[in-house]
This record gives structure tokens, C-alpha cells and sequence, in this order.
């Protein structure tokens, strides 16, 4: 048998007898993963180790994988949302969003401004949950869990949110072709409202807690460094990539939902370590803030939440049961009898990790011929064993932490 057909166990077996006859050295096995605290998911890294030093890594994946895309290739179009919550459940609505801009791209509607601005607004929501949870977590890693548990109320706020939007929280399954379900109810925006009058004061602290902290600085400075290169070459987007000096975002680059009317700067790291990571989520949030401010500031005036298209948009519920056709528009959406044109098309969004990109191809029936997600944690945990090589154990997990491998986002 091919040694590259055995498991890394095996071949790891051979290295270390091998390792023994030459110089006497005592080498190890560890697997990190698949159940261990400081993964944050189910996958495994099987680890070759001269004491605490990695000298290989081969990651598996998988151990969720719930063939989301062969699902949603044998679901109509509208069933499809709920698989796009499970993947970066840390920012859910980013996922929903996306998948709706895509069909409306599929469709060629044109969303109402107003509803433009309020995916904006739940989008850069979405976009600080997602840092508020990653950059509290490496903390932990390292560490200090203090500021892990000041800031996640926040987080707990955001889902407030979410709850008045759309009445759920975590998978949020928020929006429809063409807008949102319903308008934003009155305490939605009062509580938009307190949310951005006291979380930049605790989002200060929590940069004060960490950013000049020794302990944190020695623990991230030099750690896990990827050049811009490597992460190019490996496919690199998002925080990861900006932080190894690539000025790349898809809002800007590539603008939808209106991203073109908002004035934020895109930050940038250079040496592309954790700590460079953490200090690039860190000025996210802040662009993420004043993009919110903006778009409540350019809100238009009236009640466009969703576009008139009444062939993709359920009616009113109260309509379908007194209105013949009303019903008729309520189950040729519902059973996807509604055609689609037969298209190609590839949109992406930027999600919390990175660019979130949907390759949907239709050959107009009620179902997509052929679906698939871009999902960068897939990308960002390739890189990972020749991130880690060379590194102490403990390096490993933050380096892990970190790059934000959210395991649903990964096997998908």
C-alpha cells in the first residue's frame, strides 16, 4: 500500500521509529480534535510532536458534514434559507442575506432602497456578534475570560434584535426574495438605538483589556504569521486576509445592497499574525457602528420593506384565507411552481470570515441543478497545519482561534 494511502497515524508511526533509530529522540502522537475545548468544533488535528513542538499536522474534516448543497439541490428555492443559518451560525443573517441577494440576481429584481439599508443595518449586526465572538474567545484561549463575559450581553442584545425582526435568534432564517418578511416594528429600532448608545463604551474596554496587555501581546505578537503570498494562494478573504496586508472587501469591491452610499475605511493589518487578526476584528466593529449610524442617518422615508413581486413574495396571511388569488400565489410559492430563468450565476457577500459566495446554477425547474457555498473557513483551515508547524502546542490553539473555523461553516 501507498504510504500516502495510510492514516497520518500510521505514517506518523513510521516517523517516529524512524526518528528513535537516528538519534535516540522520543517523538509523540496527539490528536486535537475531534471533541476538544479548544478546537470550538468537531474536527481533528492529528499532530506529530517532539515534546511541545509540532513538527506535522494533517487535519480531518467532516465530522459534521451534512450535504447542505446536495440538500438544497432537492429543495425549492424558498426551503433553502434554513441551511444557509447552519454554516456560520455567528452570523447568521449575513448567510440568509446573501442567499436572497443571489436569487434576486437569479430573478433580476431590484430591491427597495429602504430595504437595501435595513439588510445593511442587519448585516454589520451580524459582522460585530461575529467578532464580539471571536475575539472574546481568543481571549479565553489565552487566558483572560473576563472580557469574554463583559462583552457576549452585548451579543445577547444584538439577538434582541433579531427577535423583533424576525422572531428568532440564532438561526435566524430573516428575510424573503425581495425584502423582508415585515417591516421593523418601533422597539426594533429602540432597541437598534440602545444597543449603539452603550456598546462602544464596553467595546472600548474590551480593546483596553487586551490590545497593550503583555501577557496577550506575547501570546499572539509573531504567532501564526501568514504572509499576503501564502494567503492569497491558499484563497484567503476577509479578516485573515486584510490582516496580512491585502487591502480586499467585497462591499467594496464589489458593492451590493447599497454599500456604495456608506463611507467606512477598510482596516488593514501587515504581518498577518493573531495578533494582527485580533486588531483588524477589533477596527471592524468600529466601521461596522458607523455604517449602522449611516444607513439609520440615509434611512428613505415609508414602508418599502420588501420589492413589489408577487410571484416570488408571499401575500399577507389574512389575504390567503379570504383571497382566491392570494391562495393561488401562497402555493405556487410554497410548491416552487413559479419558473426560474436557466442562468449561471455566482454572488458574493462579505460575510464575518470572509467572502460568502453562492454558485447557483438553475435549468428552471423548482429546484437549483446545482448549488454550492463558498464557505472561507473551508479555505482558512487548509492553511492551517503549515501555520502551525514549528509552533508550541499552545500556539496551535490560538492560532486556531484566531482564524474563526467555525465547524457548520467548514464541513457545510
Amino acid at each position: 500500500m501507498s504510504e500516502l494511502l495510510l492514516p497520518p497515524e500510521h505514517r506518523y508511526a513510521k516517523r517516529i521509529k524512524e526518528q528513535l533509530n537516528e538519534d535516540g529522540s522520543e517523538l509523540s502522537i496527539l490528536n486535537l480534535g475531534p471533541t476538544h475545548p479548544a478546537t470550538h468544533g468537531i474536527f481533528q488535528n492529528i499532530l506529530l510532536m517532539d515534546g511541545e513542538r509540532i513538527l506535522e499536522a494533517e487535519p480531518t474534516i467532516g465530522y459534521i458534514h451534512r450535504a447542505f448543497e446536495k440538500i438544497a439541490e432537492n429543495r425549492p428555492f424558498y426551503q433553502i434559507t434554513p441551511l444557509t443559518d447552519r454554516m456560520n451560525y455567528c452570523s447568521s443573517p449575513i448567510n440568509n442575506m446573501g442567499w436572497w441577494m443571489t436569487l434576486e440576481k437569479l430573478l433580476d429584481i431590484e430591491v427597495p432602497k429602504r430595504a437595501q439599508y435595513l439588510r445593511v443595518i442587519v448585516m454589520e449586526l451580524a459582522r460585530i456578534t461575529d467578532h464580539i465572538i471571536c475575539n472574546s474567545i481568543l481571549g479565553v484561549d489565552t487566558g483572560a475570560y473576563t472580557g469574554f463575559l463583559y462583552v457576549f450581553q452585548f451579543r445577547e442584545k444584538v439577538y434582541e434584535i433579531y427577535e423583533e425582526i424576525c422572531g428568532a435568534r440564532l438561526t435566524t432564517n430573516m428575510g424573503r426574495i425581495g425584502g423582508f418578511e415585515r417591516d421593523w416594528s418601533p422597539e426594533a429600532f429602540r432597541k437598534l438605538d440602545v444597543f449603539l448608545q452603550d456598546f462602544p463604551a464596553a467595546w472600548k474596554e474590551f480593546e483596553n483589556l487586551f490590545e497593550r496587555n503583555r501577557i496577550f501581546i506575547d501570546r499572539t505578537v509573531n504567532v501564526g504569521a501568514i504572509t499576503a503570498e501564502q494567503a492569497m494562494a491558499y484563497g484567503f478573504t476577509g479578516p485573515n486576509l486584510r490582516a496580512a496586508g491585502v487591502d480586499y472587501d467585497v462591499r467594496v469591491s464589489q458593492p451590493y445592497s447599497s454599500y456604495e452610499d456608506f463611507d467606512f475605511i477598510v482596516p488593514v493589518g501587515k504581518s498577518g499574525d493573531t495578533y494582527d487578526r485580533f486588531c483588524v476584528r477589533n477596527a471592524e466593529v468600529w466601521e461596522s457602528l458607523s455604517i449602522i449610524r449611516q444607513a439609520l442617518e440615509k434611512m428613505p422615508e415609508g414602508n418599502d420593506f420588501h420589492a413589489d413581486v408577487p410571484d416570488y413574495y408571499l401575500p399577507p396571511k389574512e389575504d390567503v384565507y379570504t383571497s382566491m388569488e392570494s391562495l393561488i400565489y401562497h402555493f405556487k410559492i410554497v410548491m416552487g411552481e413559479v419558473p426560474v430563468p436557466v442562468a449561471e450565476i455566482y454572488h458574493p457577500v462579505e460575510g464575518g470570515n470572509g467572502e460568502l459566495g453562492f454558485y447557483l446554477v438553475t435549468d428552471g425547474s423548482r429546484t437549483p441543478y446545482r448549488l454550492h457555498f463558498r464557505r472561507p473557513c473551508f479555505i482558512y483551515y487548509q492553511a492551517y497545519p503549515e501555520m502551525i508547524k514549528g509552533s508550541l502546542l499552545s500556539d496551535a490553539i490560538v492560532i486556531l482561534s484566531s482564524l474563526n473555523v467555525i465547524a457548520g461553516e467548514l464541513d457545510a
